[in-house]
């Protein structure tokens, strides 16, 4: 069965990313430290309940700003929090070598508002996939399998037809649950050359 979707995921595989930035940034305008401030925005699960559409971008930035005693405004915080993002290219590379051999390329992402509408302005490579799963407009986050089976709706195909590429095993593993192809991305070099191998 011929490969006919690949699906990629965003942070760490098309853009890499750090949150210290934007706690360093966050710091110099509130009374947390930026290392208190990573841990809220990274690591609690005041994130994952955004990401999952728990709580919108309006009780997100309240929460945070109540937390760390922010004092700037919201485009002060939505630039800081947002810009933590720097382009991989031979990703980007590979997802355009992917769309010239005449294959459709999705990103399926758990992520934000804040975070997806600096990408959408900021890079350009982001505007040419075919379709965008975003785990805050469906409400449900990887690996769930209900944020799979929607890509496989917006892809018009599933099972072994999609080839899935993600950094987190677990992601990779509930993909591979529902038969999809799938990659553990770890290099670019290595992803290249096994997606090659799966479109030829």
């Amino acid at each position: 069965m011929k490969v006919k979707a690949v699906v990629f995921d965003l942070g760490k595989v098309l853009v890499d990313f750090d949150y210290g930035i934007a706690a360093q940034k966050l710091a110099d305008q509130s009374t947390a430290t930026a290392a208190e401030i990573r841990w809220l925005i990274d690591q609690s699960p005041l994130l994952l309940r955004y990401e999952s559409a728990a709580i919108s971008t309006e009780e997100f930035y309240g929460e945070v700003r109540g937390r760390i005693g922010f004092r700037g405004t919201f485009a002060d915080f939505a630039a800081a929090f947002a810009d933590i993002f720097t382009e991989i290219p031979g990703m980007t590379r590979l997802a355009a070598e992917v769309r010239a051999r005449g294959l459709p390329t999705f990103v399926l992402s758990n992520t934000n508002e804040i975070a997806i509408t600096h990408v959408r302005r900021s890079f350009p490579f982001f505007a040419h996939f075919t379709g965008y799963v975003f785990s805050f407009e469906h409400g449900v986050l990887k690996p769930e399998p209900g944020i799979y089976e929607v890509t496989e709706k917006q892809a018009r195909c599933g099972g072994a037809e999609i080839l899935f590429l993600d950094d987190k095993q677990e992601n990779v593993t509930a993909g591979a649950r529902l038969g999809w192809r799938t990659i553990h991305h770890s290099s670019a070099i290595e992803t290249t050359r096994l997606v090659r191998e799966a479109i030829n």
